[in-house]
């Protein structure tokens, strides 16, 4: 039988077992929850997919102490070259969705290597969550300058007659295989009919290395990574890939200029951007897009990049996923016209 005191008792325990569920309750909930609210209270690494000296490695490393300064941990850059960008493209795919890993992704990792290459080790779309693009650049047609004046070459025109009378005696380096580099490349020698041999780096910075030596003699680069080459005079700028001239380089023609009607409708432009693992939380992605763009933003950065020959991004999450897969299909078109392929 209950007694008097019985009951109070009892409702006494309930009360303090109810507060001591609500005191516990957030404890038990996801720790993704937790680490989403606390993020960062550690250091954040951007991978780079290729070496140190291109362009990639140049935007990551220009937008690294941004992000540091903005979210109070450092963003370390992480230089993981190979495969065309696929070796660091798929650590970060296979890393985990709390917003630790970065990726400065490129045309090449998410938009052209699911056409170019058999098969990947990474899904472009279903393993990331897009965060913004950081720049879009052209890229250049250059020459080892020494070269290029002792072949009597000065513009696109003289480099497709002399690429015609020896076919497979040039050579054209690129920052590795599926890169825009080297579709920019392959695309010129379909449309023209010439024929150089690819030689695919790890990087723009190894490439370039052997450009200016002497050891490779054509490169479609990224703007900004040839720039300080071309200003001092090691590399002949012979025309940029994209549809209009860079401010940065105003008196270089684009391709289509320079190569008269052979050359009509060419185009062949890079692009940058962070991407995240998929399952990163989306007020974390939104964060860094919005710190992103307020960067891009500012006089010192945009201008800076605007020197190299870059146009500054910032884009929102869900314009950047619709610029992926729309390149997606225009480079598929490329890599399909070009015959270009890599196992």
């Amino acid at each position: 039988m209950t007694t008097p005191q019985s009951t109070p008792s009892r409702r006494r325990r309930a009360t303090l077992a109810g507060a001591a569920l609500l005191v516990c309750a957030p404890l038990a909930l996801p720790g993704a929850v937790w680490a989403q609210a606390a993020w960062p209270n550690k250091p954040v690494r951007i991978v780079v997919p290729f070496a140190p000296g291109g362009t990639t490695d140049i935007l990551a490393r220009a937008m690294a102490p941004e992000l540091s300064r903005a979210f109070g941990q450092p963003f370390i850059v992480d230089n993981r070259a190979g495969a065309g960008g696929n070796v660091g493209a798929d650590i970060v795919a296979k890393s985990a969705g709390d917003g630790y890993t970065l990726l400065m992704g490129t045309v090449g990792t998410h938009g052209i290597n699911r056409a170019l290459y058999a098969k990947l080790p990474y899904d472009p779309i279903k393993d990331f969550v897009p965060i913004t693009m950081v720049a879009a650049v052209p890229n250049v047609m250059v020459m080892n300058a020494e070269k290029a004046k002792s072949m009597g070459v000065h513009n696109v025109q003289d480099f497709i007659r002399v690429a015609k009378a020896s076919p497979g005696k040039l050579n054209m380096a690129s920052s590795g295989n599926g890169t825009s580099i080297h579709l920019a490349g392959e695309l010129f020698k379909s449309t023209t009919g010439t024929f150089m041999l690819h030689l695919p780096y790890r990087g723009s910075g190894p490439a370039l290395m052997d450009m200016v030596s002497g050891n490779a003699d054509v490169m479609f680069d990224n703007l900004p990574s040839s720039m300080a080459q071309i200003k001092a005079g090691k590399l002949t700028a012979l025309a940029v890939t994209s549809s209009q001239r860079s401010s940065a380089l105003p008196d270089v023609p684009t391709v289509e200029q320079a190569g008269g009607p052979l050359l009509k409708g060419y185009e062949a432009s890079s692009w940058f951007g962070l991407l995240a693992p998929a399952g990163t939380p989306s007020d974390i992605v939104n964060r860094i897009q919005q710190e992103v763009a307020k960067s891009l933003a500012t006089p010192t950065l945009k201008e800076r990049l605007e020197a190299q020959g870059a146009i500054p991004g910032g884009n929102t999450p869900a314009e950047f996923a619709k610029h992926i897969d729309n390149e997606h299909k225009k480079w598929a078109k490329v890599v399909k016209s070009s015959g270009a392929k890599v196992d």
